[in-house]
């Protein structure tokens, strides 16, 4: 952090950070990878996306109390972003923004993403889905550019491509979760065109119309996540070692649903340790999937 910070922007920082190692569970870069200047802006941008993400989905608010709350909470961004703020997360997220040139339209579509969260819970059509991930994945990618200085044009193409690879390899990987949450991510239209209905997946039926549509969603994530992997080779050594090695970890995701028959009904696949280490050493071989 800069000498020149004031008590309270270390204390802010310091309380993003606390609670970045307590509870970040899948937020991309947060790792030993990138220098601690870094780590401490992932920090209080993680700090901002997780507080609204338990606007959307912790509790028993009603809809209307949680698009409130996640309003109120825009309200304090755009204070922020005018340099204007009295809470440790956004005191922590002016100053990364001030530092760092950030846009706070990217957090804005997060929140935006969280609020689509709480009043849409199946999509009609591939794009239809493709719409939520730009909200809801897209940013992550871009605001990671952002803060390394490598939000050029193509770099932010190949990075859309890999952040929404890896929110439909999610969403695959969760099917059952995600349907216990009465949450559908599977777009309507590719139920209806493989023969499938809500009906069966509510009884779990896992059949060759499911294997066929399953195996169908996975080739689309899988070409997403090879379509961004021009994107390593374009930025500097610790960041292109993070991204490597999260496009692997999508791949690897896609490949272990193929190896339990796509069957996501009545398993959540996840990688094994043998599959980790495939996944450093393709990543440091640059080797094609």
């Amino acid at each position: 952090m800069a000498s020149s910070s004031t008590p309270l922007i270390q204390a802010a920082f310091a309380y993003c950070d606390t609670m970045a190692r307590e509870h970040y569970e899948n937020f991309p870069v947060a790792s030993l990878l990138l220098p601690r200047s870094k780590r401490l802006y992932v920090a209080a941008i993680y700090a901002f996306a997780r507080t609204a993400d338990d606007f959307a989905d912790e509790g028993d608010a009603a809809p209307e109390e949680r698009l409130e709350r996640l309003d109120g909470w825009g309200r304090k961004l755009a204070g922020a972003a005018a340099g204007q703020a009295d809470d440790h997360v956004f005191i922590a997220l002016a100053e990364t923004m001030a530092r760092t040139g950030l846009p706070a339209s990217l957090l804005e579509d997060l929140l935006q993403a969280f609020r689509m969260d709480v009043t849409v819970r199946r999509y009609a059509t591939y794009a239809d889905l493709l719409q939520y991930c730009r909200y809801s994945a897209n940013p992550v990618g871009r605001i990671v550019l952002h803060l390394f200085d490598e939000a050029k044009p193509q770099n932010l193409e190949y990075s859309d491509r890999i952040c929404t690879g890896l929110q439909l390899a999610n969403f695959w990987q969760d099917v059952r979760v995600d349907w216990m949450k009465g949450r559908l991510y599977l777009p309507l239209e590719d139920l209806a065109h493989f023969g499938y209905t809500e009906e069966q997946a509510a009884k779990k039926m896992y059949n060759d119309q499911f294997r066929s549509l399953m195996t169908f969603e996975v080739q689309r994530a899988k070409e997403l996540l090879i379509g961004g992997m021009p994107l390593p080779g374009n930025v500097g050594f610790r960041l292109q070692c993070e991204l490597a090695l999260t496009i692997r970890g999508g791949l690897g995701i896609l490949r272990r649903i193929g190896a339990i028959g796509y069957d996501v009904l009545h398993h959540r696949p996840s990688l094994r340790t043998r599959d980790k280490g495939r996944i450093v050493l393709e990543a440091l071989m640059h080797r094609a999937p």
